[in-house]
């Protein structure tokens, strides 16, 4: 069973930069042992699965171990593909995913994905092992889905060498590690070893927190973000109450097709 598969570095403008997505296109789903067995196989951050459904689409995502609930960088991959590669002749598109419907919409070369917010609320009690963790204490530390550990600068961020096997009794998916940017308004890491992804190159997700945090403490509604993994990504934030848009650019890495016999 021929599949075509298209793989794509995420929020940035040039290969071998941003977050390696893989995007896979399917008639009808097949079954979830399956999608994962290729996720594995790919062995990116995560693979996207996409499925078309009248004039929108279904899509899933999967890690090299698990499905996850939202991703971004994988959204923002099969938006690009959609766009620029299908035929697609309209500029927005809709996806439907676990966590509802998602949109994605093109100006010139960035998409601008609309996802939910996700607000952190300060942690009461944190961790012991954040520290040993990450090897760093933060100023503060936050909670949604992940936790989010501010730190005073992006030369903090930087320095951050984190130790995975404490992130054990971490009951989270990620920690998410923010600072003030020098060249941007705010700068990142992700860190989410439980889902097999010890540094996540560029997190769109993690933005549904970092952009409502950093819309408060800034006094600002559009942002500009960078992640510092070794790959960098730039993003383009914007506060929308209830959503964010995360915004980005892609760049075409390959065109495949997968054999499944």
């Amino acid at each position: 069973m021929p599949l075509p598969y298209y793989q794509v570095d995420a929020f940035t403008d040039r290969i071998f930069g941003g977050n390696p997505a893989g995007v896979c296109f399917l008639e009808r789903w097949l079954p979830d042992e399956a999608l994962q067995r290729i996720a594995g196989e790919n062995n990116l951050s995560e693979t996207a699965f996409v499925v078309p459904r009248g004039g929108d689409f279904e899509l899933r995502w999967m890690t090299p171990t698990v499905e996850v609930d939202l991703c971004g960088h994988a959204t923002l991959a099969p938006a690009f593909i959609i766009f620029t590669e299908l035929g697609y002749a309209g500029q927005s598109i809709r996806f439907h995913t676990m966590k509802g419907e998602l949109g994605a919409a093109r100006t010139g070369d960035v998409i601008t994905l609309d996802f939910p917010a996700w607000p952190a609320e300060p942690c009461k009690d944190v961790p012991s092992a954040m520290a040993g963790a990450l090897g760093w204490i933060p100023r503060e530390v936050l909670r949604t889905r992940d936790y989010l550990a501010v730190f005073s600068s992006e030369d903090e961020i930087l320095a951050l060498a984190p130790d995975f096997t404490q992130f054990g009794p971490l009951d989270c998916l990620g920690v998410i590690c923010t600072a003030p940017g020098r060249n941007c308004d705010f700068v990142s890491r992700f860190f989410a070893p439980a889902a097999g992804i010890p540094e996540d190159p560029v997190t769109g997700s993690a933005h549904c927190t970092l952009i409502p945090y950093w819309s408060q403490r800034l006094g600002k509604k559009t942002l500009h973000a960078r992640q510092l993994s070794a790959r960098r990504g730039e993003l383009f934030c914007e506060d929308r109450g209830a959503r964010v848009g995360i915004g980005g650019r892609c760049a075409l890495y390959s065109r495949a097709q997968l054999e499944l016999l």
